[in-house]
């Protein structure tokens, strides 16, 4: 499934201009560069609350992902790369992703530890929400490669 999901999401992207991928809509978007720093940002934080079974991320951590975690207006600082350099970031990303996922026996996608709201939730669930946000995310690129063609036009 996180295959999948990323492969659709770099077919949409691959061939997408520093111009496109730079793109906002409006003062307070977010563009299309921004949102794949987002998925990277966001994986490591779940390798970090699953493979080191930590709940929260250390200020360091934080300052590392930031800003592209929390994406908005400090995250529009994130510009002028080309698609190669976000296609490398996830690509690494995934692959110490995978890599662990390897080591692991099934039985610890059903282990469970409080989460959101303090409420159990198990690490299947907590990956899901990783190619989750993804998805939705997906949509929005979608959209602003419309929005982006249309003030080409």
């Amino acid at each position: 499934m996180m295959d999948y999901a990323r492969a659709t999401t770099i077919e949409e992207v691959k061939d997408l201009t520093v111009e496109e991928l730079d793109f906002l809509y409006d003062e307070d978007a977010n563009s299309i560069g921004m949102l794949l720093a987002h998925f990277a940002a966001v994986e490591k934080v779940y390798q970090i609350v699953t493979f080191e079974n930590r709940d929260d991320l250390t200020d360091e951590e934080v300052a590392r992902l930031n800003p592209a975690l929390d994406l908005g207006r400090p995250a529009q600082e994130i510009k002028g790369y080309p698609i190669d350099y976000y296609l490398t970031e996830l690509a690494e990303v995934r692959a110490a992703t995978v890599e662990k996922f390897k080591t692991l026996p099934d039985e610890w996608l059903f282990e469970q530890t409080p989460f959101w709201w303090d409420l159990p939730a198990n690490n299947y669930f907590k990956w899901f929400h990783v190619f989750e946000d993804e998805l939705n995310h997906r949509g929005q690129i979608r959209l602003i490669k419309k929005m982006t063609k249309k003030e080409k036009n």
